[in-house]
């Protein structure tokens, strides 16, 4: 009987403690050259996958061509998984209530800030989990305005045939160049559409390389200029943008992230088995291959691995 072995995806990262490798993270990598050709892949680079918060530039974008008048950091904000912080909050209430609605029309759960002081501060004041908090909540904020601007209902609006996730749809197969390989629901509540990294690597290219005034080039030059609100204080997102010129970044849950350097360079990958604390050594490493690295990136980047308190080793790529 002949059995067929699944050909294992390759390491990208090590867990090392104290000298001892005591976990691998693998996945897939591709890294396109400024002309669009394949530089560099490792794993799967064809198959879909699905892509989560990485595809929120796309979904602002659709956003835009439904008549979202979005710009700046309410333009950054709309495709962010936000830290959660004051200042998001803040501005997706002004988001809201600029379109005439509240926090009752988020579709997203209730959640707590994904930073960790901005979450402790919340339940302090004696606040639990609310819609504003949670790390979509600007994206939704987004996709309301859009709605309102375009006459479309909201109480709707994450149905995947509303016309809304209809032309997100459409943003997405044109940024990435295929079609959409499956449709599920992201943890947001929002239709989550899957697609190779290759496509994702080419999408982001796409943003960067698109014409100003462009809804894809408006994305990117606001996720540039307003890097904190795309991601946060102290998260990766806002570090890679702010440490490498012209860069566009968006991480997505289980493993995935995005990246396309002004020239047209673009990156994505996947950590197979979602663990986020391989994702900034993998993209400094990356990074650093393509020239675009420095110190103070990777150690912004790093993960450290804690013991007793104190560091005691570290997840190393090891591409």
């Amino acid at each position: 009987m002949t059995v067929d072995v699944p050909t294992a995806a390759p390491v990208l990262a090590e867990v090392v403690r104290s000298g001892f490798v005591e976990g691998r993270h693998r996945g897939a990598l591709v890294v396109l050259d400024a002309d669009g050709s394949v530089r560099r892949a490792l794993g799967d680079i064809a198959s879909p996958v699905y892509p989560r918060s990485s595809s929120k530039p796309m979904q602002a974008a659709a956003a835009l061509r439904a008549g979202a008048g979005l710009s700046g950091p309410r333009l950054a904000l709309a495709a962010a998984s936000h830290a959660g912080e004051e200042f998001h909050q803040r501005l997706v209430h002004e988001l809201l209530a600029d379109a005439g609605l509240d926090e009752t029309a988020l579709g997203c759960p209730p959640d707590l800030p994904l930073d960790r002081p901005a979450a402790e501060a919340q339940l302090a004041a004696g606040h639990g989990r609310t819609r504003t908090a949670m790390n979509c909540s600007g994206k939704h904020a987004g996709m309301l305005t859009a709605c309102v601007a375009a006459g479309w209902s909201t109480h709707d609006y994450l149905d995947p045939g509303h016309p809304l996730q209809l032309l997100i749809r459409e943003s997405v197969e044109a940024a990435t160049g295929e079609p959409v390989a499956h449709t599920g629901t992201d943890g947001c509540g929002a239709p989550l559409l899957a697609y190779s990294l290759t496509g994702l690597a080419r999408a982001f290219r796409a943003h960067v390389l698109a014409a100003p005034g462009t809804p894809e080039r408006r994305v990117a030059d606001a996720m540039r200029a307003h890097p904190e609100y795309v991601a946060g204080t102290r998260q990766t997102d806002t570090a890679v943008m702010r440490a490498v010129p012209g860069a566009l970044a968006k991480a997505g849950a289980e493993g995935v992230q995005a990246v396309a350097l002004p020239d047209g360079r673009a990156l994505a990958f996947k950590i197979e088995d979602g663990g986020a604390r391989a994702r900034g050594p993998v993209l400094a490493a990356v990074l650093a291959g393509l020239g675009a690295g420095s110190a103070e990136l990777a150690r912004a980047t790093g993960s450290p691995l804690l013991g007793g308190g104190r560091p005691v080793g570290e997840v190393r790529a090891v591409i």
